[in-house]
């Protein structure tokens, strides 16, 4: 049996058992930092840092504050709050009382807030501020089972008239609780901790889902368990790394993070804040980040755009380090392969040595001057974005995972990264492509099923475990996974040939500089259509220098010149696609697409559904009086 094998099969039966283990083996190390608003209130925010012996004593106050208000085996305690300290502190405190924690999106509405609380049969709700708070006391009354509702925000944690004695109180206020527990029973924890079994719930998680109401996976301790342990085998992370953790973590991708760090104790910098991460990259420094595209994309699209309103010289420079960049990546990782050593020919290597100076040494800059590598995930990445990156030394391994499987199934393997793929399994998952092409999944990762709902739970996972992930996919010899389309998403035109719209999608946001979203559309229908969302900060600088500055983002939009513009990308779109995969016509969209709109989910994948119920209208528009193309 190999390390690895033996590390994995060997695991505790918890992540509460493995943060005990990290406690005391690095009491004094730190674990985590987070930023706290200026004295003043200007400038940059001041970070904090927890050490792993700190962390634990604030755990330790809220796991027993919560075994002191009788929350128990598997009872649900849920958590509304954006990514910061205190939720993992929280989400820890919870896992070692031996609840079960439910996550919340603080963007989550009243209603679907109350039906998550509802339906996980919630005891505790931890609120991070009083936006939170309201809307649990707006369905207080058909919520018998909520119990308490815990604030972060101190000040938010104010009673009501008509709110239960004791229904109100803050996470300090918790924490006294807890501590004064403590006291009378010191080891109330480490014994809950002990009692935990691999199959007993540690989280459930409500998919944000692109359709319909949200499913609750019933993830087990021992899913946790085995991602720390695999996520290390991978050898992505060390002892010595510094992650900036921004992601949501009611999200799965978030929170599988969480787990990794533990087992190896290297810091995490929490801050979930996204206007902040330009801000927050060169202070935390980082050396490794995960990261939805949209991120990416963003960031490729600002420095081109920055470019291009340089003119000129500057932005003929851009374009040819841009080329360079995307060939020299192409070129490594092929020789990486042939060979076991990354590079390429002398010529190539001289003009990216000077690119390097001109253009990608700013760009790494910007990520904080030490970072590794990134990893991405909750939905695909355009190779030619991942080209550009990698050739400018900002190194992205795309991941592949759902929630049901716990997040990470698949992760590219360091410097034998391919772009374009999602890389290889995790040790210990194993991974079938069907006949439809439909990819499915095995392993300690996979949930254990939907929270009442047995017949869901039948439809997706099969009585030998494998779990069918709705995606399409393409193994290749040496066990490289591309995943090519959701199965779902896959559309077949009235003339019979099937067009996979993620794939049209994802080459244009690399075309297209000035691209915030496209929806393909053509299911039933003669010809592709695409609805075109701009990105409002390139779209306006371009405004600028022609002729449209000083007019309103919808104004821009609008303007014809910006439809000629949009059109040059499309038939440089439609150049590199077969016949009938290309987009014959387009609309721009009034508005960006958004998660306040119900466009996007909380972890920024496209709802199509709902975009294409919006904007019915301007499909419409685009086959009146369609002939047959």
């Amino acid at each position: 049996m190999s390390d690895t094998q033996t590390m994995i099969e060997n695991r505790p039966p918890s992540v509460a058992a493995l943060f005990l283990e990290r406690v005391a083996a690095t009491p004094d190390t730190e674990a985590y930092r987070y930023p706290v608003p200026s004295a003043a209130g200007r400038g940059p925010d001041d970070w904090k840092s927890l050490s792993w012996g700190e962390a634990a004593e604030r755990v330790f106050a809220i796991a027993a504050g919560l075994i002191e208000l009788g929350i128990g085996s598997e009872d649900r305690v849920a958590l509304a709050s954006a990514t910061r300290v205190e939720w993992i502190l929280s989400d820890l405190g919870v896992m070692c009382a031996g609840g079960a924690v439910t996550t919340i999106y603080p963007s989550t509405n009243a209603d679907e807030s109350a039906f998550i609380l509802s339906d996980s049969d919630s005891r505790v709700l931890i609120a991070e501020d009083a936006a939170q708070l309201a809307k649990a006391r707006e369905h207080r009354a058909g919520l018998p089972s909520l119990r308490h509702v815990v604030v972060l925000e101190a000040a938010d944690a104010v009673p009501a008239e008509g709110d239960p004695e004791g229904w109100v109180l803050s996470l300090a206020d918790l924490e006294k609780r807890g501590s004064q527990y403590l006291a009378k029973h010191p080891a109330a924890v480490k014994e809950r901790v002990s009692a935990i079994t691999a199959d007993q719930l540690a989280t459930l998680i409500y998919t944000s889902g692109t359709t319909g109401r949200p499913k609750g996976v019933r993830l087990p301790h021992d899913n946790w368990s085995y991602m720390a342990k695999a996520m290390v085998a991978t050898g992505l992370i060390g002892k010595d790394d510094v992650q900036y953790l921004w992601l949501p973590l009611a999200h799965v991708f978030g929170k599988v993070l969480t787990s990794g760090q533990i087992e190896v104790g290297h810091v995490t910098a929490v801050d979930g804040r996204i206007d902040k991460i330009i801000e927050n990259l060169p202070v935390v420094q980082p050396t490794y980040m995960a990261s939805v595209p949209r991120i990416f994309e963003k960031v490729y699209n600002g420095v081109a755009a920055k470019a291009r309103a340089a003119g000129g010289a500057k932005y003929k420079i851009f374009q040819w380090a841009a080329g360079v960049a995307r060939e020299y990546a192409k070129v490594s990782q092929d020789n990486f392969h042939r060979t076991g050593k990354a590079g390429a020919p002398f010529p190539l290597s001289a003009k990216h040595k000077i690119a390097d100076r001109l253009v990608y040494g700013k760009i790494r800059e910007a990520f904080g001057g030490n970072l590794r590598a990134c990893v991405s995930g909750a939905s695909g990445l355009a190779p030619e974005i991942g080209y550009f990156f990698s050739g400018a030394g900002i190194h992205i391994l795309e991941g592949y995972g759902l929630t049901e499987s716990s997040a990470a199934s698949f992760v590219n393997p360091g410097e034998a990264y391919r772009t374009g793929t999602v890389g290889k399994p995790l040790p210990g998952t194993e991974v079938r492509i069907a006949d439809d092409g439909e990819i499915l999944l095995r392993g300690p990762g996979i949930m254990e099923g939907y929270h009442n709902q047995p017949e869901k739970t039948d439809e997706v996972l099969e009585s030998d475990g494998w779990l069918h992930t709705g995606d399409i996919g393409e193994l290749s010899p040496d066990g490289y996974l591309r995943i090519t389309d959701r199965k779902k998403d896959l559309i077949k035109t009235s003339g019979g040939k099937y067009v996979a719209p993620s794939e049209i999608e994802s080459q244009f946001k690399a075309i297209c500089p000035y691209v915030s979203n496209l929806v393909v559309h053509g299911a039933d229908r003669n010809y592709c259509t695409a609805l075109i969302a701009l990105d409002e900060p390139s779209l306006l600088g371009w405004a600028a220098e022609n002729g449209l500055g000083g007019k309103s983002y919808a104004e821009v939009v609008a303007a014809p010149e910006t439809n000629r513009l949009v059109e040059t990308y499309v038939q440089t779109l439609n150049e590199g696609l077969q016949r009938w995969q290309t987009v014959k016509k387009f609309r721009i969209l009034p508005r960006d697409l958004d998660v306040e709109h119900g466009d996007l989910t909380p972890s920024l994948k496209l709802k199509r559904p709902a975009v294409e119920r919006e904007f019915k209208h301007l499909i419409d528009e685009m086959y009146e009086g369609a002939r047959e193309a």
